[in-house]
């Protein structure tokens, strides 16, 4: 994420509408899952809120992993699953100056605090021993950074590596950049930092390569880049070679983002990764099945479990209005709307354009399991998505769930008529409204009415015709 931001920055490549900053400025993304290596795939989740993103993140050894296989020189480690496993690997490693690291995917673990009062997710020991105890504290704890928030993420594994001695520190990632219409190398001579604040405070310490994805990258390229980036001129030729083994890696894996920070000059003189960042295109599941198979959910919100079984788009924001919408354009304006009346939406759900009835009763499920959610606004525009299969499944959905909550439904399109028959005919309490303004008007007002009946906790009905 942190390589994105700073593309943003440095090339006015980020265009936002009103509708796009309902989302963006609410949340970010979290898909997880398990590796080739066995561990955990996921994503940090910030503050308040989790999004699914277009990317599955690989766990730091995973990624190290990875790194390794393709013959870039890496720190010796293995995966530790429990505190005695960490003694096993840390003998085995046979070094006594050793570093523990949680293997939990959110920013900020150095500085993290566990369950039970452990500082700092990321600990430097002298002794299997020592590794043994650290572990114990982490292991099965959940940890909290600035990213995690309140919620934490749990920790089920640590990673045990050699401690190296860097030299000096550089960043280097590689990401797929709108603007540049491919992949683009960035570089820094400042490493082992947050470099989000570089971008911002000194934009001239970004090196940025664009690359021709059809070309593929070429040395010259990389050699370019490690010069700006500092490397001695006897470094020069590994750093470049490092950097072309990682985007060869980068697209044999269908990448959307490697990102290494620090890449260093090791006491030994030799160019060395310390750690990694590899997310994926979730487009490309069906070429990397291995990866996007093994998901891990316990690093997860569950709901984004739940819309993954019924192949649903769903994001969790912080309102109490649900929506249930089909096509992403659509739902952003209908979340701009209700914003428009002095509503807050409680997510982005898009059914798409050929759900089923049971989908569409599995999305009321997500929506209602958010205790938040005080009214819902159903919002369809018939195309493809026939109206009365929506209808179908908005009567199974009130009716097997015994929703109490108002809910108001505003269809156009194909077979809308019959999908209106469908909700007169039915004895529930669905409100129906043929204008977008008028309904999200309407819904906003009954979750405030709801809202108020709560917090004076009292019990109301609604009947129709209100």
């Amino acid at each position: 994420m942190a390589t994105s931001l700073i593309c943003g920055r440095l090339t006015a490549s980020l265009r936002t509408s009103g509708a796009r900053n309902t989302i963006s400025s609410a949340c970010k993304v979290n898909l997880t899952g398990k590796s080739l290596f066995g561990g955990h795939v996921s994503q940090p989740q910030p503050p308040h809120v989790q999004q699914q993103q277009r990317n599955l993140s690989l766990h730091e050894y995973m990624s190290i992993g990875l790194l390794k296989e393709a013959g870039i020189s890496v720190p010796a480690g293995m995966v530790a699953n429990s505190s005695e496993e960490a003694y096993a690997v840390a003998k085995q490693i046979g070094s006594k100056d050793l570093v523990v690291k949680a293997q939990v995917l959110a920013g900020g673990r150095g500085k993290g605090t566990f369950e039970g009062g452990l500082k700092g997710g990321v600990r430097i020991v002298y002794s299997p021993e020592e590794a043994r105890d650290i572990s114990s504290q982490m292991i099965g704890r959940k940890l909290y950074t600035k990213q995690t928030g309140e919620a934490g993420r749990i920790c089920n594994q640590v990673f045990i590596c050699e401690r190296r001695y860097p030299r000096r520190e550089y960043y280097f990632a590689i990401t797929m950049e709108r603007s540049f219409q491919g992949p683009v190398l960035i570089g820094s001579s400042q490493g082992g930092v947050n470099i989000e604040d570089v971008a911002a405070e000194n934009p001239d310490a970004i090196v940025k390569e664009p690359i021709d994805i059809v070309e593929g990258i070429k040395m010259e390229q990389a050699v370019k880049v490690a010069q700006k980036m500092g490397f001695p001129p006897a470094l020069v030729n590994e750093a470049a070679e490092t950097m072309v083994k990682l985007y060869n890696l980068f697209i044999k894996y269908d990448a959307s983002m490697v990102e290494i920070n620090p890449m260093v000059e090791d006491s030994s003189g030799i160019v060395m990764c310390m750690d990694a960042k590899i997310n994926f295109d979730s487009n490309a599941a069906y070429r990397q099945q291995k990866v996007f198979e093994l998901r891990d959910w316990t690093q997860e919100d569950p709901r984004d479990r739940q819309a993954a079984k019924a192949d649903l788009n769903y994001i969790g924001l912080d309102g109490t209005i649900g929506c249930l919408v089909n096509g992403a354009g659509l739902a952003m304006a209908t979340m701009d709307i209700i914003k428009l009346h002095g509503g807050t939406p409680a997510n982005f759900l898009d059914v798409g354009g050929g759900a089923t009835a049971h989908q569409v009763t599995e999305a009321f499920k997500l929506i209602t399991s958010d205790r938040k959610v005080q009214a819902i606004l159903v919002n369809i525009f018939g195309g493809i998505m026939r109206c009365d299969v929506i209808a179908q499944g908005i009567i199974m959905a009130v009716r097997d769930l015994d929703l109490k909550i108002p809910i108001v439904v505003r269809l156009q399109g194909t077979r809308v008529d019959d999908a209106k028959a469908l909700i007169a005919a039915s004895p529930l309490k669905i409100l129906a409204c043929d204008d977008l303004d008028e309904a999200a008007k309407m819904v906003v007002k009954l979750s405030e009415i709801v809202s108020l009946a709560k917090e004076a906790q009292v019990d109301i009905t609604f009947q129709l015709p209100i």
